[in-house]
């Protein structure tokens, strides 16, 4: 197996805007992230990924570019970006850009100039197409926050294509000059030293040719069209092309953003004979408590599902590609709310989490505040909320259709995207020592326990856990390039697998749930010497490893000869 710096690697993402805020303006900036890279050093990251801070409406929180070469203006100037960079590099660390690319802000001069008139120069920047003959939308395609994913546009009498909020519309990579003018980007970014791109919503970049409608049921006016958008041939085809021309120039790390794929199709855009990104990041996991519902479905979900469905990514892509290991992000709600427990035993389920997401084989993300173990919140009211997704959802769900609010907003409060974005809980002090202003969104109101400030001082804290598998990552090589072997398969409780790279093995054990379920050694698994290596509970040291029992949500890593 191939070793570089980015299989090593321990990456953070900050969402800038909810970060830290240097000028009491409410919204966190550059800055304010230069102001806390030593806070990043002391945990142990290698790698800072940033999402969006280019120019932009905020439509979509910065996911809509009007202006691909400029900072935000609440974010800083291009001098505070340099200097970031500079600093960033100083410690030994590396920074990578979020790449949004399948779209723009209907703000961006080209999408200006394209709604123009039908024979602009720039008109074909983006997917233009007349009515049906009824007059309505060219197909029933849905968007990704509701509703159509065209809109209809007065000035010359047309659709255009919008995947995501009708402020981004799509760009047509079928235009030779509208890639040209992407790669003169992202040259010019990583000629000025950035080290690499997370790459957004990438495998939407080709559409279905001729866009035929998509068949769906009597009782949706819109079917999701999703396999009309998503994992096209053409989008490898130009992801090749690009990585020839641009991205192989340069020694960097690509992660592409590619829901809705399997390992199989995994490989097709990270196996190191394909020549496209490093890793992706997959959502197979983050359904499993969806059920019927889909994204905003809150059902029990089980740990036989999640063990197939990591177990098959583990296995399938190793020694061929490279898995991005995460729970949470910015589209995410908090891990410890979703699959921990964040009463009771929110301290050890937070530890669980992590310990399995940087005891697999991959690249282990951490989003700002999990190694804090923030959590969601509850908003009483909508008008608390700022995700257009979200705001998209209720409009449709209470307003349009007169559904139960109650019942809407328990699953706002379940699987919104505000749940990751509310400030970061820096101390005790006002707003969570975020800002000495009012924040663009509310502080989650427990920010006066869980918070850096009395977790820097507790030793059995979740964030000294964190510093804690962090450098026990970087210590044994098995937990970078190891294989993965799943044990105790069938066991609905305990999630077990070895790691092994030559003589070394490490056991991890793993108990989901706030039971105190009993762990027996395979038969398959000869042992003759252990050594515990890190746990969320006091383990005595001499404990018999063929059979003992587990605490709630306890976790161990043990070597093992």
């Amino acid at each position: 197996m191939n070793k570089v710096w980015w299989k090593e690697a321990v990456a953070y993402q900050i969402y800038p805007r909810s970060f830290m805020d240097s000028n009491g303006d409410g919204i966190g900036d550059l800055p304010g992230i230069l102001s806390k890279l030593d806070y990043l050093k002391d945990l142990g990251i290698d790698v800072i990924w940033l999402s969006p801070i280019y120019e932009s409406p905020n439509d979509d929180n910065g996911y809509d570019i009007s202006d691909y070469f400029d900072i935000m203006s609440e974010f800083g100037t291009m001098e505070d970006f340099d200097l970031l960079l500079k600093e960033v590099h100083a410690r030994g660390m590396k920074l990578i850009m979020d790449l949004v690319v399948n779209h723009t802000s209907d703000e961006h001069p080209w999408f200006i100039e394209s709604r123009s008139s039908k024979d602009n120069p720039k008109r074909d920047y983006y997917i233009w197409k007349p009515a049906n003959e009824d007059g309505g939308p060219p197909n029933n395609w849905e968007s990704f926050f509701s509703g159509s994913t065209w809109e209809y546009d007065e000035e010359t009498g047309e659709y255009y294509l919008h995947l995501f909020t009708k402020k981004q519309p799509d760009l047509n990579w079928n235009n030779p000059d509208v890639v040209k003018d992407i790669y003169e980007m992202i040259t010019w970014w990583l000629d000025k030293g950035i080290d690499g791109f997370r790459v957004d919503a990438i495998n939407h970049m080709g559409k279905a040719e001729g866009f035929p409608d998509d068949p769906h049921p009597e009782d949706q006016r819109y079917n999701t069209g999703y396999k009309m958008f998503s994992n096209l041939p053409q989008v490898h085809e130009q992801l090749q092309k690009l990585n020839r021309e641009v991205l192989s120039k340069y020694d960097i790390m690509t992660v592409g953003e590619t829901s809705g794929v399997g390992p199989k199709e995994a490989l097709l855009y990270v196996g190191e004979d394909r020549n496209e990104f490093n890793m992706v990041f997959q959502f197979e996991h983050m359904g499993i408590d969806c059920g019927t519902q889909g994204k905003w479905g809150v059902e029990p979900w089980s740990l036989l599902e999640l063990k197939s469905l990591m177990s098959k990514w583990q296995t399938e892509l190793y020694e061929k590609g490279w898995n991005a290991l995460f729970f949470n992000n910015h589209d995410q709600p908090r891990a410890v709310s979703r699959f921990g427990d964040d009463g009771k035993y929110w301290s050890e389920s937070a530890k669980l989490l992590a310990t399995y997401i940087h005891t697999l084989s991959g690249t282990p993300f951490v989003y700002q505040g999990e190694e804090i173990g923030m959590t969601n919140v509850a908003f009483d009211s909508i008008d608390s909320y700022r995700d257009v997704e979200i705001l998209n959802y209720y409009k449709e769900k209470v307003v349009e259709q007169g559904q139960d609010h109650d019942e809407i907003m328990k699953r706002i409060h379940h699987k919104g995207r505000d749940n990751s974005r509310t400030p970061m809980q820096w101390s005790t002090n006002d707003q969570a020592g975020f800002t000495a202003g009012t924040p663009w969104i509310e502080v989650n109101p427990n920010y006066s326990s869980i918070n850096v400030e009395k977790q820097v001082q507790d030793p059995d804290s979740v964030l000294n856990y964190y510093k804690q598998l962090i450098q026990l990552r970087k210590k044994h090589e098995v937990l970078v390039y190891g294989d993965y072997e799943l044990i105790l398969e069938n066991d609905t409780e305990i999630y077990a697998y070895t790691r092994t790279l030559g003589q070394e093995k490490l056991l991890v054990v793993l108990n989901f749930f706030g039971g105190t379920p009993t762990f027996r050694l395979p038969s398959s698994l000869h042992v003759e010497s252990h050594e515990l290596l890190i746990s969320n509970y006091g383990v005595e040291e001499d404990v018999n490893i063929q059979e003992f029992q587990l605490q709630p949500y306890e976790a161990r890593v043990y070597r093992i000869k």
